[in-house]
């Protein structure tokens, strides 16, 4: 197990936190002390004083007011997603996993990360997936949205260097989660595991950490096939 033991976070943000990695991770970092604002569309099972919730969807008109209304938090995990297979000609999910995954962490990123430039300090974590590395014809809103969360964490990376904020993405692959829809999950982390490699970017503060590695070895090297194929 790994202790979130970073001194100056005191106050965490976790987006898309009523079950899952969100759930277990506010769980996690409640019992190691720190004080933990949950988010999501649904209530969350948490009990605990050092804990409050906003039900709130973040693809809805009034989130970026009541991210402003939480006010500073020295920690914002973005672990809010969906996805679905494709079923043409209905592509309203795939446009939902759209706004919700890349557009949702956008809007969370414009209100929360001006407050941590501020103070000089804070940690910015979105949750991305090792599909950023395919073009999926089975669920092409959940890939693309994972693409742009990459490219978009990454790029933010670069440009808060040397202001004391740390932006991370994290690819995960399979998480057994209600996320894991795929007959075939290989290299299958427990959520448990998953909270242990975001506890793990607290402390070392990577832009990009891809787990698990040989899973993203592969994606990798898929991408590249698939490039010079075309």
């Amino acid at each position: 197990m790994v202790a979130a033991t970073l001194p100056f976070v005191a106050r965490a943000l976790v987006i898309g936190n009523s079950d899952g990695i969100g759930l277990a991770l506010s769980r996690r970092l409640l019992a190691d002390g720190w004080q933990v604002v949950g988010l999501s569309r649904r209530a969350a099972p948490v009990e605990h004083p050092a804990y409050a919730h906003h039900t709130r969807d973040v693809t809805g008109p009034g989130y970026p007011d009541l991210l402003a209304g939480i006010g500073h938090v020295d920690l914002c995990v973005y672990a809010a997603g969906i996805g679905d297979l494709l079923e043409l000609p209905d592509l309203a999910p795939q446009t939902r996993a759209l706004e919700v995954n890349l557009l949702g962490l956008a809007r969370t990123a414009e209100v929360v990360l001006p407050g941590m430039l501020a103070a000089g300090a804070g940690h910015l974590i979105g949750l991305s997936s090792l599909a950023d590395a395919l073009i999926s014809p089975q669920a092409p809103g959940y890939a693309a949205s994972k693409a742009g969360m990459t490219s978009y964490l990454r790029g933010l990376a670069g440009a808060a260097r040397g202001t004391g904020v740390a932006v991370t993405c994290v690819r995960f692959g399979f998480v057994d989660t209600k996320m894991a829809k795929s007959p075939a999950k290989p290299a299958l982390l427990t959520v448990d595991e998953a909270v242990d490699v975001l506890l793990r970017c607290l402390r070392d503060r990577p832009a990009v950490l891809s787990r698990p590695r040989r899973m993203a070895v592969a994606a990798t090297a898929l991408r590249l096939l698939t490039a010079l194929r075309r």
